[in-house]
């Protein structure tokens, strides 16, 4: 009976493919860029796409395994805030989630928010909507009646010296197809951020 691999062996699978692609190891030739805008494929770097390609067809490659093998793309995580910590599941930057790892993250919704509520005393917030696009700044009494209608969360944040954000993922009848914010803007997902009083958030 073969071995299946489990969901540390797919990162460092992915890790190591993603290093060989960027190394010029691994190309599709196939690649172009004109199938995907002609118009701007003239300017784009061959190689670079080629590059990206071949780790792109790997990678969607691991995420069939996952779901043929249901391995798993939740791997669990700390974030300290103001002196707090929380260990809470969300999906690897470079996996899928499966069925049963959205209800993970659904059970670990209340756990997020009470860490949440308590880590943002005292911040602005503001509801980000429309792919980053737009954001409103609300209230600290509407934070969790919003948060609340979300399937799941996510929760991340971001930190220097001057400035603290603190990012509250709202995921709503989707898989999560990755943990990292920016992937998050590509879903549409809404998300809340927390900043301390006079700033504004990034994204």
């Amino acid at each position: 009976m073969s071995t299946v691999y489990t969901t540390e062996d797919l990162l460092r699978i992915l890790a190591e493919e993603y290093r060989a692609c960027l190394n010029g190891q691994r190309l599709n030739l196939a690649a172009t860029g004109v199938e995907a805008n002609p118009v701007v494929a003239p300017f784009l770097n061959t190689e670079a796409i080629q590059k990206f390609s071949a780790y792109r067809d790997f990678r969607a490659a691991v995420h069939r395994y996952q779901i043929e093998h249901q391995v798993s793309g939740i791997v669990w995580r700390q974030l300290s805030v103001q002196d707090q910590t929380l260990e809470f599941p969300e999906v690897a930057e470079q996996l899928v989630a499966l069925p049963n790892d959205v209800a993970v993250l659904k059970q670990a919704k209340p756990k997020i928010l009470d860490f949440w509520s308590q880590v943002t005393v005292g911040m602005d917030f503001y509801l980000v909507t429309n792919h980053g696009k737009e954001s409103d700044r609300i209230t600290a009494s509407e934070v969790l009646p919003i948060a609340q209608r979300a399937d799941w969360v996510g929760l991340s944040k971001h930190e220097r010296v001057d400035f603290l954000q603190v990012i509250l993922q709202l995921g709503a009848n989707q898989r999560p197809a990755t943990s990292y914010p920016q992937g998050w803007l590509e879903l549409g997902s809404d998300f809340i951020c927390a900043v301390n009083p006079g700033q504004n958030p990034i994204f």
